[in-house]
């Protein structure tokens, strides 16, 4: 089923991002932790893409097996990076062959040899808004998401630039969008503001992660961009040495999170998982009780 189906059913959806098992080992751990989840009856789930096509077969490969042998509405996720138009037809192509409608269009990490520059593929994509564009072409009858970042993207040099090329995209033919995570819930509602003012009318599902372990603090700062509430940030400075109130902290304040979220009207809730069941698993039932 198309998201967009979903999405005329359901005011409000409850999704999970997954990668793929990187080796034997991994997988065991993914199939325990996914069991897991797939008893919650999500909307949707999403499978990622690694940088440049990294680990491109074992993303096809599991959207297959999610898709068809679970049974779940599986969103693939594919990436501009390293990818020329004749590649990007090819790949979106197989994906259409084995049923999959949804997909997610990024234009993906940088490379680490990069030198911090985005550089299009021969004859590929310079920005996402390309790569949508060319999938809206070629599969008309396929559901589009995109990214975007409630606290401005990195690379973009101010709030307003960043809010103009998210409507670009969105007009090569974007569905819904997902953000980035966050932990400030006044950037989320502030940007979906100025994103309506901007024209920008599909549904835009705020993008969660639980962060439960002291090490994760500067690591997810870096990653989205994003800020820590000074509150929270002190409770975990103070709690530091001590795992157990780490987690019991994160969790609090993510159940909040998403309990305000969502009392704000929020359309739904996607947890970035890490491929670990637990945490989401335990506010979601808070949440909705399942």
């Amino acid at each position: 089923m198309k998201l967009t189906d979903i999405f005329r059913e359901s005011v409000k959806t409850y999704s999970f991002e997954f990668y793929p098992p990187r080796d034997e080992i991994s997988a065991v751990d993914f199939g325990i932790n996914v069991g897991q989840l797939m008893r919650l009856s999500p909307s949707f789930v999403s499978v990622t893409y690694g940088a440049g096509g990294s680990n491109q077969n074992r993303t096809f490969e599991l959207v297959d097996y999610l898709k068809n042998k679970v049974g779940i509405n599986t969103v693939a996720h594919y990436t501009c990076v390293n990818t020329s138009r004749d590649r990007a037809l090819k790949d979106l192509s197989e994906l259409r062959s084995r049923g999959l409608q949804n997909f997610m269009l990024l234009r993906g990490d940088l490379q680490k040899d990069s030198g911090g520059a985005y550089i299009p593929a021969k004859d590929g994509f310079g920005h996402a808004s390309e790569l949508v564009a060319f999938a809206r072409e070629h599969f008309a009858d396929c559901c589009i998401g995109a990214g975007c970042y409630p606290e401005v993207h990195p690379e973009a040099p101010h709030a307003f630039a960043d809010i103009r090329h998210l409507k670009e995209k969105v007009d090569a033919g974007c569905d819904f969008l997902v953000t980035q995570f966050f932990f400030d819930n006044a950037h989320y509602f502030d940007f979906v503001r100025r994103a309506r003012e901007a024209g920008i009318s599909c549904r835009i599902i705020p993008g969660i992660i639980p962060l439960t372990h002291y090490s994760q603090l500067e690591r997810f700062v870096k990653l989205s961009n994003t800020s820590i509430p000074s509150f929270f940030a002190e409770q975990l400075e103070v709690y530091k040495n001590d795992p157990k109130a780490v987690y019991k902290a994160g969790m609090d304040f993510a159940i909040k999170q998403c309990r305000d979220l969502l009392m704000m009207g929020a359309p739904g809730l996607h947890f970035y998982t890490l491929n670990k069941s637990r945490a989401t698993v335990e506010i979601y039932q808070t949440l909705l009780g399942r």
